[in-house]
């Protein structure tokens, strides 16, 4: 199936980057929302990021303005209608996703690929309200949708081939890094990111430095440009405690730190101090080993689980989160032993599972 039409439904934040990078891409958009004031919004977003790239001389005027003229706004579903794809960005409750694509099957062609932007729900459960669901499938997009690059393709229980084959050319000429993974909770790389930010908040509980003090460690450890709780106060606290709390269910690992709930039910943002001393070597040092030992467990899992490659994860971990080697990488280097010692770190009596998978990766 050769796409020309992307609707895109929602023109929230997620729905607007992905409709700019519809256009971008070359492709008619046509995005949905019944608040005109979103719409004007969305609009007003693409003039400033073309008038950017203008600026920057990255697009001639001539292709701004042909780019502009690419998306369309419209207030009802019903402009979707002769969408060859439609990717759902609408608010992250299991409820209101459903009915829109209750509403959307409803509205589009038999042939048209319906898709959830969802970054935490299982796409099998909001699959539950079609009639045909071997056409559906996840499209995560990473913030912002415009710029980054990763985009978590999941295949549900029931996708289709042809459904996946149908997006890969898309998502292709868009410049997105398709990242194939399972119908899992978190998906390939929220799977990692969530034990990442929430082992930074219980060094923070247990007294082993303070936010900055951690954010300067985990900084030099993974080579990103800001730590942890600097990105949780990009996404928000509470934001970041949901998609936390979505993993529970897998174990006591995955459970939110006591101060994670506590500022994230109470909508704060965390304190980083602009000027603190660092952490002595010794106390970096065990830091850095429970952040990563936290990441290598959650990493493993997944890949005990089969829900998505090594080499895909790293390259979501790269291109994503902006980390200088992806977690598989990191392993490898580190060894059998020593990426053992950083595992019974973060979970003393339950790291023995993991060493297949960690064996099997090592070779």
């Amino acid at each position: 199936m050769t796409m020309k039409t992307i609707g895109v439904l929602g023109a929230g934040t997620m729905g607007s980057g992905i409709a700019l990078s519809a256009v971008m891409g070359g492709y008619q958009a046509v995005l949905s929302d019944n608040s005109g004031a979103a719409l004007d919004r969305a609009q007003t977003k693409l003039a400033k990021y073309l008038a950017r790239q203008v600026e920057k001389e990255r697009i001639t005027q001539a292709e701004a303005e042909a780019a502009s003229a690419r998306l369309a706004t419209v207030k009802t579903m019903d402009g979707l209608a002769e969408a060859d794809l439609v990717i759902e960005a609408v608010f992250e409750d299991l409820a209101v996703k459903r009915g829109a694509f209750t509403q959307l099957e409803a509205i589009v062609r038999n042939d048209t690929v319906l898709a959830t932007n969802t970054s935490a729900l299982k796409v099998g459960d909001i699959a539950e309200a079609l009639t045909h669901k071997g056409r559906f499938c996840g499209m995560h997009y990473f913030s912002p949708a415009e710029i980054n690059p990763v985009v978590e393709l999941i295949r549900g229980a029931e996708t289709s081939d042809a459904a996946i084959d149908a997006v890969l050319p898309f998502l292709a000429q868009t410049r997105k890094i398709a990242i194939r993974c399972k119908d899992q909770s978190g998906f390939a790389l929220n799977r990692f990111f969530c034990p990442y930010t929430n082992e930074a908040v219980r060094c923070l509980e247990e007294g082993m430095g303070s936010t900055a003090q951690i954010d300067a460690v985990v900084k030099s450890a993974l080579g990103v440009a800001i730590g942890p709780f600097a990105v949780m106060n990009i996404v928000k606290p509470f934001i970041n405690l949901s998609a936390v709390q979505t993993l529970s269910h897998l174990g006591a690992f995955y459970a939110p730190a006591v101060l994670f709930q506590q500022v994230g039910t109470a909508k704060q943002d965390w304190e980083i101090d602009a000027e603190f001393t660092p952490l002595a070597p010794a106390q970096a040092a065990a830091v850095s080993g429970r952040i990563r030992g936290a990441i290598f467990y959650a990493v493993l899992d997944e890949i005990s689980e089969g829900v998505a490659s090594p080499e895909d994860i790293d390259a979501g971990a790269q291109k994503a989160f902006t980390f200088a080697k992806g977690p598989a990488a990191m392993m490898r280097e580190l060894g059998f032993e020593e990426t053992t010692r950083l595992l019974k770190g973060v979970s003393p009596n339950g790291t023995a599972r993991l060493q297949d998978a960690l064996g099997a990766l090592l070779g």
